[in-house]
């Protein structure tokens, strides 16, 4: 029969072995991933949209659907959105980034490109990710329209109420 554990200190040696091959698990420090061309790849999404995201070592090159950034995103404000990323891991102009977008306005594409810039930067370099953490912009933005309702002009919004 199993022997009977009858104090704290014991079941803390009976359990100490398992405990430390537990936290050598969880301190690894995370390898960088990359594919056999030197890229790192994420999906960021937003709202609607769902962004497809190459990033690789290069000279700052920002290329949307096919697209340079300044033609596809036009609003000097989702330029800067998209910029985030690399000034607050500090790495500004030294990844070349290739981003497909579907779905959702430009504002969400916008988002979505930033949130997998972000996720394929601590892909790519592990180190830059508490900068990222620490600024959320790992955190997908679970924010979404909500839907409309029957017996509502939208979703919220009732029909205009006439007494007479």
């Amino acid at each position: 029969m199993a022997e009977e554990i009858k104090s704290l200190e014991e079941l803390n040696a009976a359990v100490g072995g398992a405990d430390a091959a537990v936290a050598m698990e969880f301190d690894a420090p995370r390898e960088p991933v990359r594919d056999e061309l030197g890229r790192s790849y994420a999906t960021g999404k937003r709202k609607d949209a769902v962004a497809r995201v190459w990033i690789k070592p290069g000279s700052g090159k920002v290329i949307v659907n096919g697209k340079d950034l300044n033609d596809y995103f036009a609003r000097p404000v989702l330029q800067m959105i998209l910029r985030q990323a690399f000034t607050v891991a500090g790495v500004d102009g030294q990844f070349d980034v290739m981003a497909t977008v579907k779905g959702g306005g430009l504002s969400g594409q916008a988002g979505a490109v930033k949130h997998g810039i972000s996720k394929a930067l601590q892909l790519y370099d592990p180190s830059l990710r508490p900068a990222l953490k620490a600024a959320g912009f790992l955190t997908r933005d679970a924010r979404v329209v909500e839907r409309k309702k029957f017996g509502k002009r939208k979703a919220r919004r009732s029909f205009q109420f006439s007494k007479r």
